[in-house]
Order: C-alpha cells, then structure tokens, then sequence
C-alpha cells in the first residue's frame, strides 16, 4: 500500500481511528537492516484519510526513544493503538513496551490533543500486576475503554477496564484463553455482540486465525474456531491479525487488518485488508485477490 507521495506505507501493528469524518492509521515505524529478526523501530507513524483509499503521510507522532523514560534501547514500542476520549478531549495511545527478549512485558500510555500529535509520552505498568505483550484497546459505545493483552507468558488473554480518563486499568478484569497461548488481538462490536480475533503464538510465523463472542467484554466469551475460510485459511492468507475496522456510513461494514510480516526483511513487511462478513454469531473472511468499498451493501 502507497500514500499520497508514492511511498510505501510504513504503520505495522496498525490500528485505526475514525474522527470528524477522517480515518488516521497509526502502526510503528520499521527502517534500516533486519538482523536476528528485529529492526530499529523510530517511532509511530500516522497516515490520514477520507476515503481509506488515499493516504496522507502525517509524519511521525511520537519518537520511539524518549529521554527521561523508560522509553530507550534496548526497549522500544510496538501495537500502538489509539482512541478519542471525549470526556477529557484527548486522543490516548495505548502500546506494548518490550525488549528483544520481551521480558520487559508492560504496557504504556500517551496523550495527545490532536490525533496528528505530539503524542506525549506517561510511562508504562504491568496492568493489574500482569505481564502485557500482543495488545489492543477497544471503546465501546458507552465511552468505556479496554485493554487486552496476552498475559502470564502468553498463555491467557486478559481483558482490563480502563478508567473514565482511559489512563490506567480500574481493576474489572477477566481472564480468557487460559493456557492457549494467543496473541494478535483484534476486538470490534456489532449490535449486542462482541467479536474478538486473535491468533496462535508463532512468533513472526504465520498460524490459522482464532474467535470468540461474547454478550459483554468481560464475558463469558465463546469459542468459534477459524474465521477465515478457503486456501490459506490455515495460516491467515499469511497474515497475522492487527485491527478490525468498521467503515462509517454502512451497516455490518467491517475489514479485517493483518500484518503480512517477512522475518528476514522487515522493513518489507505488507498489510492485507478483507471484508468481514456476519451471521449472528458467525465471522467469515474469504481471500479476494481484488476488492473495494463497493461489496459492503
């Protein structure tokens, strides 16, 4: 995928967030030699939209090192997620801060009055006393905000409620996955449900998708199986999942978002974009070598 200038778009672990009728697609910077299957991470990039077919390069929002913090090599940020707060008026950036070895396992927090930046860098915790790698935020309808996060080795999935300021866990928290090691979340309501995707711990590896329902966040939530179908379906169309957008302006429109990575040459790493479609409780998504904004009715 190009933006405007021509150049590749570089956002991976992308998410995006529609605001005042623009979409802005947030995903950590990859630049320089991929050696022992890492890669100097600058910063998170932003990109803005109207449409979701053009894309304007933002610039850089917040640099991957920041003086003073914790912020510095050998740790850097990844799956930088971001969400409105309309109570407090500020754009809040949720990510994974880690190391090589990701021992580090926590998860920090960022601030912005504008979604362009600059995104102000708070600190990072374990949330709830637990270890954070693959994560996301989701905002649901009501203004409540939550973080899951593959916790406890990656072998459970927990799901954290955040304060009215979206700044900190308030201590709800449920448990889920437990001893199934899963990673790449992906969360998004429609109606009454709430669907989750996420894949297999594999690394950089690819590995068949994984979903689950629920009535609520914080659960009980059910186990559906692989959501996509056809060849490929076993390792995600050699994806791994990143967000799920919905489209404004249709029904039941949402993408599936996943990050195509290339161990060996990251900075190289593409993206796939897939329509969803819903039945009940049911997601599929089938590989289309074409598509655009025209199959959601």
């Amino acid at each position: 995928m190009l933006d405007d200038a021509g150049k590749p778009i570089n956002a991976h672990w992308g998410s995006i967030l529609r605001y005042h009728g623009v979409y802005y697609w947030f995903g950590g910077i990859m630049e320089g030699k991929t050696i022992n299957q890492h890669v100097p991470l600058p910063g998170v990039s932003c990109y803005s939209s109207r449409d979701l077919y053009h894309w304007k390069n933002e610039g850089i929002v917040m640099p991957g090192e920041i003086a003073g913090t914790d912020l510095v090599l050998p740790r850097y940020p990844e799956r930088e997620k971001v969400i409105y707060n309309r109570r407090t008026r500020k754009f809040v950036m949720w990510m994974h801060v880690d190391t090589t070895e990701y021992h580090y396992a926590r998860a920090a927090v960022a601030v912005s009055d504008s979604p362009t930046g600059p995104y102000h860098y708070l600190g990072s915790m374990r949330p709830n006393g637990s270890e954070c790698r693959d994560m996301t935020v989701f905002q649901d309808k009501d203004g409540k905000a939550y973080l899951i996060f593959s916790s406890e080795g990656n072998a459970t999935t927990h799901i954290a409620q955040l304060t009215d300021d979206y700044l900190k866990p308030n201590g709800a928290m449920a448990r889920l996955f437990i001893d199934q090691w899963r990673e790449g979340p992906a969360v998004f309501r429609y109606g009454k449900r709430y669907f989750l995707i996420n894949s297999k711990c594999a690394g950089w590896a690819f590995s068949a998708a994984r979903f689950a329902v629920a009535p609520s966040m914080l659960g009980p939530w059910k186990e559906l199986g692989n959501p996509t179908v056809g060849a490929g379906s076993d390792k995600t169309f050699d994806s791994q999942s990143s967000d799920v957008l919905q489209v404004a302006g249709k029904r039941g429109a949402f993408i599936f978002l996943g990050d195509r990575w290339k161990p060996d040459d990251l900075v190289d790493s593409r993206y796939i974009w897939l329509p969803i479609s819903i039945q009940g409780d049911k997601l599929e998504i089938q590989w289309r070598d074409h598509w655009d904004l025209s199959v959601f009715k």
